[in-house]
């Protein structure tokens, strides 16, 4: 390689709470089902994250905190002693190899099944996906959801706090709260699935209260510093119709911004949105931009800066990225010098199991 190396923001050390980072792009999490059917992380997963060890964040892949919020078959879990200890061999060789990771901690909510969970699925209301989940037999309907019950809010909320517990336990320097993508905390936000008359649903204030309860349950049981929260402001997947996303969204980040988090992670974050101009400015901490991206190219650029170069710009401190760590372990170095990134092969994105898209992706031959 002959490339000279780029002189980025992208490359500087940065700070989260006690962890210094040697480079400001974050692993984003991906689903990529090669846990045991029980949850357990398998060693190919140990493989797979250490080779990407060099981000200067991973966020691994969601892991639930409890039986009931399991979305799809092989997905890992973090509510047992044997999750613990499958997930301590990922965070070993990680460490190994000079990384750092946090969890991310997703309930899926009506976005699950019972061949898959083996039981009904929780949502805040009994308004049902209307599309197929994958399941252990393949694709099937989703099922009406059962309402939570006031018992079942607190007893969930409890849950990511064990399951917070678990994954320090189990190496991880910290924990990402999933309050994105149509998953249950989302679902709680929206109008469009819920439609609860009590304190948590309704209003704005009543809507958020279940984010903000759960993240403050696990931010007292680890520690604020070790705890992020990721959200999805206008983002229509799974089925899920915000109704007033400005609304929610400023009042979701003025609720949190009190608690010295470690980091607020927005996914399609788009520099130019005032949405995310705004949540800039009210959020307080370290913020993790996810950039806008399609199959064909893993960075698009624009005007000739790679999108992360603008959302750094326009007050992002991380830049997290999913599909291209995925097809190149040795993103951080193939930025650095400007060389040829490996393309994503779609058709083994997930699903597939074993190495096939997963730890084959080449690295840079530097000879």
């Amino acid at each position: 390689m002959t490339n000279t190396p780029a002189v980025s923001r992208l490359f500087e050390p940065a700070r989260l709470g006690s962890l210094r980072l040697p480079n400001r792009l974050v692993m984003a999490p991906l689903t990529r089902n090669r846990a045991a059917a029980d949850g357990v992380p398998q060693p190919i997963m140990a493989e797979y994250y250490a080779q990407r060890a060099s981000a200067g964040l991973i966020i691994a892949e969601a892991a639930t905190p409890n039986a009931v919020g399991q979305t799809y078959p092989n997905i890992p879990a973090i509510h047992s002693a044997a999750h613990v200890t499958g997930w301590r061999q990922v965070t070993d060789a990680v460490r190994a190899a000079g990384g750092r990771m946090f969890l991310q901690l997703q309930h899926g909510g009506r976005i699950g099944h019972p061949d898959t969970s083996g039981h009904t699925p929780l949502a805040p209301s009994p308004i049902p996906f209307l599309d197929t989940v994958h399941t252990p037999s393949g694709l099937q309907a989703a099922v009406v959801p059962r309402e939570m019950t006031l018992d079942d809010i607190h007893s969930t909320v409890a849950d990511f706090a064990t399951a917070a517990r678990n994954a320090v336990d189990a190496g991880f320097e910290g924990v990402e709260v999933h309050s994105a993508n149509g998953h249950l905390l989302h679902q709680f936000l929206a109008q469009g699935t819920n439609h609860r008359t009590d304190a948590y649903g309704g209003t704005v204030a009543g809507r958020i209260r279940f984010a903000v309860e759960v993240v403050r349950a696990v931010a007292d049981a680890i520690g604020p510093d070790r705890v992020g929260v990721r959200i999805s402001p206008g983002v229509t997947v799974n089925g899920i119709q915000e109704g007033d996303t400005e609304d929610i969204y400023r009042a979701l980040v003025d609720a949190l911004g009190d608690q010295d988090l470690a980091y607020l992670h927005v996914v399609f974050a788009d520099p130019d949105q005032p949405l995310f101009q705004d949540i800039r400015k009210r959020w307080p901490g370290t913020l993790i931009a996810n950039p806008v991206l399609g199959w064909g190219t893993p960075l698009p650029a624009d005007g000739g800066k790679h999108q992360g170069e603008r959302l750094l710009a326009a007050g992002a401190d991380l830049i997290s990225l999913g599909r291209a760590f995925l097809a190149n372990p040795d993103l951080v170095e193939r930025l650095r010098i400007d060389a040829p990134l490996n393309a994503v092969r779609e058709a083994h994105f997930m699903y597939v199991g074993g190495a096939t898209g997963y730890t084959d992706y080449p690295t840079l031959d530097v000879s």
